[in-house]
């Protein structure tokens, strides 16, 4: 099972405080328009985003759940590219799939699983000693996964999508959104992302964490 600090559901409202259209250019190329919004009253007091894309309104409103991703911020593979992780072909994935269906991506500011950029780092370090993932992230006193989606629920909901199809191998993330009061109608995986140097820490995820990854095909 996951280590976390998560607490209990919280039903707090939140609301939109700007809206804004953005359009997205990866460096493949690929490029869509996002309604990018910001909220007041979130738990945790962080700037967190929301990515609508694609027809969302429609699917908000129809008979199949919007098609939503909750992407924890990670600079390294997200900006920088690195391939010690999967975040980065998962974000540009996930805007892809989400923008054909309707739905939303939301941009959470929880780096390193929670943990922050510089613990991240150091855990990369430990990692390079011969730890995993989540053992280096213990010998330096933290949890497995501290992140906590409460804000995504608060999110979520005023945008008024209390159902939802999830793009996630992150089984904690469905688990948490139902306690806090979101329905997940269906877990969607994302495509797996190998690299040379990602291996183990995809591993990992599916060995320790119950990540739906299948390395075989990959």
């Amino acid at each position: 099972m996951v280590e976390s600090s998560h607490t209990t559901p919280r039903r707090a409202d939140a609301a939109v405080r700007t809206r804004v259209r953005i359009p997205l250019r990866f460096p493949d190329d690929y490029a869509a328009p996002a309604d990018v919004y910001t909220f007041t009253g979130l738990v945790d007091d962080r700037e967190h985003l929301l990515l609508a894309l694609g027809d969302w309104e429609s699917a908000l409103a129809g008979p199949d759940a919007p098609l939503v991703r909750l992407h924890s911020e990670c600079l390294t593979g997200d900006v920088f590219g690195s391939e010690r992780c999967d975040c980065g072909p998962q974000l540009r994935e996930s805007v892809e799939r989400i923008a054909g269906n309707g739905g939303f991506l939301l941009y959470l500011r929880q780096e390193g699983r929670g943990i922050g950029l510089y613990a991240k780092l150091d855990a990369y370090a430990l990692q390079d000693a011969g730890l995993d993932t989540y053992e280096a992230n213990r010998a330096l006193g933290r949890g497995d996964d501290e992140r906590d989606y409460a804000a995504a629920a608060q999110m979520l909901r005023a945008l008024g999508a209390e159902r939802i199809r999830l793009l996630s191998n992150n089984p904690d993330k469905a688990e948490q959104l139902e306690r806090l009061g979101i329905e997940v109608a269906e877990r969607v995986p994302t495509s797996v992302h190998l690299s040379d140097f990602n291996r183990r820490y995809l591993e990992s995820k599916r060995d320790r964490t119950a990540h739906t990854i299948d390395l075989t095909a990959a």
